[in-house]
């Protein structure tokens, strides 16, 4: 990849009365547990298509390794609708400024995401040892951002991770303190409709130890008892509440020996079913998948297929499919199924000297991916296309409304650093316009 993993910048910090909630990520039908269809259902509007149906994030890790190990063949996924898709698809955006200390600040952030075209907010809630119920800090500045959600009719959703793979809960009693903070976390805020449990466990950023004795995937057995004790809580806690599961990168180099030891997607969700199957469990552990598609570099298409290695992005949803059809086969975990969230997905934009004035680290190795504002635009149209037309998949959420300032971060947003609007939001916007006026025919 050809940006750095960034330094752990995980805490909160409370600049200015805003709160910037940094999240490092790796750039990345079936049943709940009543047996019914999972979704995080859409906005309560008059505008968008009639039926059915439904993240910080982290900084800029987007970083696993391909492989050029060939992949089984996919199986074929059911086939997409023909026409106007018959349900909703939920447009997220995944952004920890949304969440303020002060709640007409934190409402102004939300009604510009609203404007932009999203209709769900992702941000983040992070849990540390010792916790097993969140801070009156963090509710305080989580419940700003649900009632300002709540107030512009859009769904709220808190993805609850430990940080960086140093704070990795190891022990079963540091799973269960896990979950016990997800279980308080949905209490305290009735506005949650959903929880992703996790950040990218295929890496060693975000979770360590992968791999076991004998080369063992010890990350897809450990985050498989994780993900079950934050089901099983959330779910006592809340059943309406969706708990997304994975959260997955779209790459990794499947090397115990190397020097960042991390697992492809393909790897893990083999091992992730494997160790399901072994635990005997006999109720699922997640309604729907969590997956991050972004490609390699910014100046990539997200039409592009990776039918030879490990990789997965947008346009390999059915090598995704066919890895989740097998291995949940013949288990009580939905498989082939299952809804599929794209929790993020980011095409950086290059800063126009005009605003390098409210960004810093200008000398960033990290800002030389970037793409200009036309294929910015023109690549969140092609991914949400492509998503809005593959049958599992229930919603796609861009990661950032807003950049952030710091080159060595992500500049994926639709606004610049400084709230100015991107030359590419009208396109965005026709593009959301379209797809909610049924305009996108899937073939």
């Amino acid at each position: 990849m050809k940006k750095a993993v960034l330094a752990a910048v995980v805490a909160a910090a409370a600049v200015g009365g805003v709160i910037l909630a940094v999240v490092l990520s790796g750039r990345s039908d079936g049943g709940s547990s009543s047996g019914t269809e999972a979704t995080i259902s859409a906005p309560r509007t008059t505008t968008r298509p009639a039926t059915t149906q439904i993240t910080t994030k982290p900084v800029n890790t987007r970083h696993g390794t391909t492989t050029t190990r060939a992949t089984t063949t996919a199986a074929a996924p059911p086939p997409p609708p023909s026409g106007p898709r018959a349900r909703t698809f939920v447009l997220g955006t995944v952004d920890d400024s949304l969440a303020q200390q002060s709640q007409r600040f934190a409402r102004e952030q939300v009604d510009v995401s609203r404007d932009a075209g999203f209709d769900a907010v992702a941000v983040s809630a992070r849990w540390q040892r010792g916790q097993r119920r969140p801070t009156r800090a963090l509710v305080h500045v989580l419940g700003n951002v649900a009632a300002a959600t709540r107030r512009a009719d859009m769904q709220l959703v808190v993805v609850v991770w430990h940080g960086l793979g140093r704070d990795t809960p190891q022990t079963p009693a540091e799973r269960a303190d896990f979950a016990a903070y997800a279980s308080a976390l949905v209490k305290l805020l009735p506005d949650v409709r959903a929880v992703i449990v996790g950040n990218e466990p295929n890496l060693s950023t975000f979770w360590k130890p992968q791999f076991g004795a004998g080369g063992s995937d010890l990350a897809a057995r450990t985050y498989a008892d994780l993900l079950a004790r934050s089901y099983d809580a959330v779910k006592t806690a809340r059943p309406s509440v969706q708990v997304l599961g994975g959260a997955l990168s779209p790459r990794g180099a499947d090397r115990p020996g190397g020097s960042r030891p991390t697992h492809s997607p393909t790897a893990f969700i083999r091992d992730l079913g494997a160790a399901y199957r072994t635990s005997g469990r006999d109720r699922p552990f997640m309604d729907a998948f969590a997956f991050h598609p972004y490609m390699e570099a910014s100046k990539d298409s997200p039409s592009t297929r990776h039918p030879e290695n490990t990789t997965i992005t947008v346009a390999d949803y059915p090598k995704l499919v066919s890895l989740l059809a097998r291995a949940f086969r013949g288990t009580a975990q939905p498989g082939a199924r299952l809804p599929v969230y794209y929790t993020e997905f980011g095409v950086q934009t290059a800063v126009p000297a005009a605003k390098r004035g409210v960004y810093t680290d200008l000398d960033s190795p990290a800002r030389t991916d970037s793409v200009s504002f036309d294929t910015q635009a023109a690549y969140y149209r092609r991914a949400l296309e492509l998503a809005y037309c593959q049958p599992t998949v229930r919603g796609l959420f861009v990661f950032h409304t807003f950049d952030e300032p710091n080159l060595g971060g992500w500049q994926s947003g639709l606004y610049f650093a400084d709230r100015t609007p991107k030359p590419s939001l009208p396109a965005f916007k026709r593009t959301v316009a379209d797809l909610r006026s049924g305009l996108v025919r899937c073939r």
